[in-house]
Formats: C-alpha cells, structure tokens, sequence
C-alpha cells in the first residue's frame, strides 16, 4: 500500500499552497486588528479651541472608524480573491469482498483559465481604493462639520452676550422710565411699555441660552461625547474666511471626494466586467490518483497489484455561457460612468452655490460692521442720552435700541453664514487640514 500514495505525495507537494498564502497575512496588519469601536474622549474643562476640536473629531468620530474598519476589509477580501482554488481528494470502493475490491484514491486541482484570478484580485484591489477614498472623504465632512458646529457655538455665545446686554439695557431703560414716572415727568404708561420689552428681552434671553447648550451638545457629538466639558469656545467669530480663488477651484475640483469615489467606481466596474468576461472560459480539472486492484486470473504473481489514474475534466459551455452576467457587468459599468458625469455636473452646482453664499456673507458682514453697526450704535446712544435728559420719549430709545440690536443680530448671522458656507466649500472640496480657511484681517464690533 506504500506505493500507492507516492503519486498522490507528488501532486499535493506541487498543488499550490493555498493556506500558506493567508497565514502570513492574517499575522499582520491591518485587518488582524481587534473588533471595536472608536475610543471615546472627554474634552478637558475650559475654553476650547478650533485646532482641538477638529483633532479630537478625527481622532474619535465614530464614523471615521466605521470608514476605517470598511478599509480593513477590502484588505482582508484582495488575500481572498489572491486565493489559489483548493484541491479534492477522492476516495473510492468497488466490491466490499476482499479478494475483489478495488479501492481509488484520486486528487484532483482545479485550475482557472483566461484570467480570472488576476481580474478578481483587481476588482478588489479597486474596492480597497475607493474604501481609500471614502475615508478620507469622511475625514473631509467631519472636518467641515467640526469647524461648522464650532462657529455655530461661538455664534451662539456671541449672542447670548448681546441678549445680556440687552437685558441689561432694557432694566436700566425702565429704571429711568420708573424714575420719570416718580418724578412726574410722563405718564405711566411709559414704564409699562418699558417692563413689557424688558420682559420680551429676557425670554430673548432664556432663547439664546438654550440654543448655546444645543450647540455645544452637536459639537461634542462629534467626538462621542453626550455631555460637553468645555465651558466656552475661542476663536475670532468676526474673522472672516476667505474667498477661494477661481483657479484653486477648478484644479481642486477633479480631486474632490465625490468625483473621486465616482471615478474609482467606473474603474472596479471595469474590473469586474472584465472578471465576467474572463469567466465565459471553462476551467479545468486535473486529477492524479492511484487504483488498487486484484490480480487478473492467469496473472504470475497473484495478489493485488496497483495502477496509475490520470484524468483530465472540462466542462462544456452549452447552456451556460455567463451571457447574461457579462451584459449586467457592462451596463452597470456605463451606469457608473453615468453616475461619474452626474457627479461632476452637481459637484460644480454645489460649489458655485456655496461660493456664492460665502461672497454674499462675506459682502453683507463687511456692510453691516462698515455702514450699519455705526450709525445704530450712534443713534441708540444719542437717544438713550437724550431720554435721560427728557428730549427724547420711551417710544424713540426703545425704537433706537431695537434698531441696534437688530443689526447686531443681522451682523452675527452673516457671520454665521460665510463660515458655514466656507465649511461647505472645503467639504465639497475635500479639504483635510487641521488649520481653519485663511481669512482676512479681523473685522472690529
């Protein structure tokens, strides 16, 4: 029976070694990794800055480790698709009775024709690029969110402190509308129109208040944390980002992540076209064995005696010619080159919108801190001055003091505006830094 495996030894040492090919992968990096999420951070108590809070988004956003993880796999599946096909040992028995049973062992290797493997391991490798691509579009949206949701909280702090010092022009407005009363002056009727705006400037107040509590919430959501640390945010709200130039845009434009992904897409669509194509070639079977059999009567010797199996299997493409995979291969790789000219088309409405937005912004907040913000402020101590004295009445200082704070609202929010839409812009782009957008000189309140 010794002789009988030394075929079978021969075609298993030169079968290829498909185990060998994912031990040393799955020992190392990166998809031997533990399963887990993304660490969570708590933010130290205190002021918290632009840069910090962006790094701390990167670092522990659960989405970037989702992405991240994505990216793991598609490493994990190019091993497989690498994979050599495994052999098949066959067994065989005819005749229970000793003295004729015949007894095969046969081995038997597959082997793929035309280039499949090769393509499988293409289109793998494209996913791998666009689990690439979609990380660091990911990190690209966070970014751009983090600095969106920073200056909407620092927004939000700039406007509880104008509602507080609202509040606190609106108590010294009916104390000097109590005292004229007392003194005879007017009528009272005017410190009740002063209580009643001082009473809808607190609930102004109680209203600012808790839009800076949801603010700090969405942006310590970021990092994973429910419950933010920080007590306040620095950082240059009237500084204004600046306007990309026209010519940064367009070369940034074929980089930018939605065009990449589309791109990488029409590219492993025709990787896996051509994996389909390459399936219409049957492959083969080789197999090598050995039969053991008894001795035929006559035969000198007597006993058994051994004989060597060689057999060669092809399936024939009859009915099954993967006709119909390789035409749902080929349309969904022209859908892809659709969804690629779709994307450039909406990526360069978006950006122009948001360019738009950002010079409007940009132009309404230089208006109101250059015309509007003086003249308000001008009138509403001039009136306030003259009520003191009695040449103005109630119903002028409040109306000056409405006007001004009105503009400092208006003034607050086109602010608000253009750094939203610069982080729009730099998400559309794909903009990764850690630095926030270059602005021009500060605007003074």
């Amino acid at each position: 029976m010794r002789t009988l495996f030394v075929p079978l030894a021969a075609l298993a040492m030169a079968a290829p070694p498909a185990f060998s090919q994912v031990a040393p992968a799955a020992a190392g990096s990166p998809y031997s990794q533990q399963p887990g999420v993304a660490a969570r951070i708590l933010e130290p108590a205190g002021p918290l800055t632009l840069g910090n809070a962006v790094a701390m988004a990167l670092q522990a956003n659960p989405g970037l480790s989702a992405a991240s993880r994505e990216q793991d796999a598609t490493e994990a599946a190019i091993v497989q698709a690498g994979a050599w096909p495994n052999p098949t040992l066959d067994a065989q028995v005819e005749d229970l009775r000793r003295d004729n049973r015949t007894t095969t062992l046969q081995l038997s290797q597959p082997l793929e024709l035309g280039g499949k493997r090769a393509a499988r391991v293409t289109a793998a490798e494209r996913a791998r690029d666009q689990a690439a691509s979609a990380l660091a579009g990911r990190r690209a949206e966070i970014r751009a969110a983090t600095v969106t949701a920073f200056f909407d909280v620092l927004t939000s702090q700039e406007r509880l402190r104008l509602a507080q010092d609202s509040a606190g022009l609106a108590q010294t407005a009916t104390r000097a509308a109590a005292n004229r009363v007392a003194a005879g002056k007017v009528s009272p009727l005017e410190e009740t129109r002063a209580r009643v705006a001082e009473a809808g400037i607190r609930v102004e107040l109680l209203q600012a208040e808790g839009a800076l509590r949801s603010a700090r919430r969405q942006l310590a959501a970021l990092w994973g944390n429910p419950s933010p640390r920080f007590t306040q945010v620095d950082g240059a709200l009237d500084q204004l980002p600046a306007m990309v130039p026209a010519q940064e845009v367009q070369s940034r434009l074929g980089a930018a992540p939605v065009v990449r992904q589309a791109r990488l897409e029409v590219e492993r669509r025709e990787a896996l076209s051509e994996l389909e194509q390459a399936k219409r070639i049957p492959d083969v079977t080789v197999s090598l064995g050995a039969k053991r059999v008894p001795s035929s009567d006559g035969e000198t010797g007597g006993g058994r005696r051994n004989q060597v199996v060689v057999g060669l299997s092809v399936p024939l493409p009859i009915f099954d010619t993967n006709r119909g995979n390789v035409a749902e291969a080929l349309s969904r790789e022209e859908k892809a080159r659709d969804d690629l000219a779709a994307a450039e088309l909406q990526l360069g409405t978006d950006v122009t919108q948001a360019s738009e937005r950002l010079r409007s912004a940009r132009a309404t907040a230089q208006t109101l801190q250059r015309d509007a913000l003086p003249g308000a402020e001008a009138a509403y101590k001039a009136a306030t001055k003259g009520f003191e004295l009695g040449k103005f009445s109630f119903l002028e200082a409040l109306d000056a003091q409405r006007t001004l704070f009105q503009v400092r609202a208006q003034y607050l929010l086109a602010l608000a505006d253009a750094h939203r839409a610069a982080g729009e812009l730099d998400r559309l782009l794909g903009s990764e830094g850690n630095d926030i957008s270059p602005a021009t000189a500060p605007i003074a309140r």
